[in-house]
């Protein structure tokens, strides 16, 4: 079966690095982008089969990003998973409204992470 490629989008390159590595050890491709803008090009032209999203960014925030991805009929069945270290219920509830499947706070456990993404990666 061909891997599920997987985008992560984290203006943290530690971020980025820790949550790519976790997923290419279980075999996913993956694949980054450090900010809202880089993960709208990518999203279209990679197709990946998920996308992890980090909230704070400069410029498009994840919840801008993930509405825009959601509301796009060509990238609506995308599943999003927004990780993020914004904590409150209401973010959580926001990000939910904004198309997300899925709201992680960071520091984020590998195994829900992993747990998340095989519930969703298809």
């Amino acid at each position: 079966m061909p891997s599920q490629k997987i985008l992560v989008v984290d203006d943290s390159p530690t971020e980025r690095f820790f949550i790519a590595e976790l997923l290419t050890k279980k075999g996913y491709t993956v694949i980054t982008a450090e900010n809202g803008q880089e993960a709208m090009v990518k999203v279209k032209a990679e197709r990946p089969n998920l996308v992890v999203m980090d909230v704070v960014m400069p410029g498009q925030n994840g919840f801008q990003v993930t509405r825009a991805l959601s509301r796009d009929p060509d990238t609506q069945g995308i599943p999003i998973i927004i990780c993020t270290s914004k904590s409150n219920e209401t973010d959580r509830i926001w990000g939910l409204r904004q198309g997300a499947r899925e709201y992680l706070v960071k520091p984020v456990k590998p195994e829900e992470l992993l747990a998340r993404v095989a519930d969703l990666a298809h």
